[in-house]
């Protein structure tokens, strides 16, 4: 993450993102595949680094792309396997999901990975201050429901965030530089798409500022401010 200045001075921490050139690779139409949308490639490697397969389904766009992942685009009928995707589809003000695998924290315990809380050090605890105690299992109904939280693999999964706006698109670079933190390390793979939600402005008139009440003519002659007038 870094941060920008605003035209106010202020402080915007934003996460800057290399969004694109993405390449169509393959194109899903109504009549073939029974919808509408594209396959778009990222990062060009070397073609050693990539199996025969995949290089051989790559290579239909003239590139040897790394990354692959199917979009249902609004003008995706318009786009043909070769053509690019720039960050300029994005604009400054837009509202964007990003999607991404977390960072991989390794097997943690209950404390850590759930919040538990621990015991107390001084006396009867033993060695199990941070345990995760007891399950609550008795003769009936003599096992574990799922879901029940406890020490486990942390991390390293697909996570949304969402509702993120766009600060600023540079065209040049083809960057873009979106409010707050995303899912994943540096350098990781994230998935950009616009927004779901629909951020609706309060539209606040000079009516409704006004409380009758305290707008009414009664004076309290017991305050000075009524006094002096």
């Amino acid at each position: 993450m870094t941060q920008i200045f605003d035209e106010a001075g202020k402080v915007i921490p934003v996460t800057v993102i290399q969004a694109g050139p993405c390449t169509v690779v393959q194109k899903k139409t109504e009549e073939k595949d029974g919808y509408t949308a594209v396959q778009l490639g990222f990062e060009e490697v070397p073609e050693r680094k990539l199996t025969k397969p995949e290089l051989g389904h790559s290579k239909k766009s003239g590139k040897a792309l790394r990354v692959l992942k199917e979009f249902k685009l609004d003008n995706a009928a318009d786009l043909n396997v070769g053509d690019e995707v720039k960050a300029t589809v994005f604009a400054a003000g837009d509202r964007v999901d990003i999607t991404g695998i977390s960072k991989g924290k390794g097997y943690q315990g209950v404390i850590k990975r759930h919040g538990a809380h621990r015991l107390k050090e001084t006396h009867g605890t033993g060695p199990v201050h941070r345990h995760a105690g007891s399950m609550g299992s008795s003769t009936d109904p003599s096992r574990i429901f799922k879901g029940k939280i406890g020490a486990g693999q942390m991390g390293n999964e697909q996570v949304t965030v969402m509702n993120l706006d766009v600060i600023q698109v540079d065209e040049e670079l083809g960057v873009i530089a979106v409010r707050g933190a995303v899912p994943g390390p540096k350098g990781g793979v994230v998935i950009l798409r616009s927004s779901v939600k629909k951020v609706q402005e309060k539209k606040i008139t000079e009516a409704g500022r006004v409380n009758p009440q305290k707008a009414s003519a009664r004076v309290n002659p017991q305050k000075a401010s009524a006094r002096n007038k």
